[in-house]
């Protein structure tokens, strides 16, 4: 089985990643779209030579990457921003389809203190509610993963249709073999964590709040899709 995930950028999307990756039935694969997608925008991101010199930039070559059979489980992470006009998108038929979503307010936070020029592009809620209703799949609140783990992994892995294993509550300190060569600049609280930290606390100011009022309305899209605790 292929369990291929979107989001946007700080959405507890490498903690999922980690989190599947902590199970012996499975093996991950940390945004492989990332090198083509920057070759094809220009986008000038943190680490961007490095990355394009990392991996491949002709996205079909990363699609067949997507598209091979894992030995047992796949847990795929991918940016949806990544996801650009006229790339192939037949290597996710098949597959589960997870859309990680968290509060916009939190990812502008977050975001911000990696990277202070961002716009409504950089941090992908519109583009992973059009690649939704382009695909469909499963939603899961990260918010709401935070405040129950085990639950809602548990609701998670029943509604993709493989058993729940404890096992994705922890994962070494450190940092994952499968980590993108970009790990070094974006990974350094999850490289420091062990397990998903607990419930948010009251959501963050916001310096940004034309960030903020773009990305609402394709959140609230979102959430009313989302799996509830």
């Amino acid at each position: 089985m292929r369990l291929i995930a979107w989001s946007g950028p700080r959405n507890l999307s490498t903690a999922m990643m980690y989190a599947f990756g902590s199970r012996p039935d499975f093996e991950v694969l940390d945004e492989p779209f990332y090198a083509a997608f920057l070759k094809a925008s220009g986008a000038d991101h943190p680490m961007r030579d490095a990355v394009l010199a990392d991996q491949p930039t002709d996205p079909e070559e990363v699609a067949a990457i997507c598209a091979a059979p894992p030995k047992v489980h796949s847990y795929q992470k991918h940016m949806a921003h990544h996801m650009l006009p006229g790339f192939p998108m037949g290597w996710a038929e098949g597959a589960v389809r997870l859309h990680l979503i968290r509060h916009p307010a939190r990812v502008i936070a977050s975001y911000g203190a990696k990277r202070a020029e961002a716009t409504e592009a950089d941090i992908g809620f519109a583009a992973q509610a059009a690649l939704y209703d382009r695909i469909g799949g499963l939603v899961l609140d990260t918010g709401d993963l935070r405040a129950d783990p085990p639950r809602m992994l548990a609701r998670l892995c029943a509604e993709a249709g493989v058993a729940y294993d404890p096992a994705m509550l922890r994962w070494p300190a450190g940092g994952h073999a499968a980590d993108g060569v970009w790990a070094a600049h974006w990974y350094g609280a999850v490289h420091r964590s062990t397990g998903f930290a607990g419930p948010e606390g009251p959501l963050p100011e916001v310096y940004r709040p034309d960030l903020l009022a773009a990305a609402m309305p394709f959140y609230r899209a979102m959430r009313s899709r989302a799996l509830q605790p």
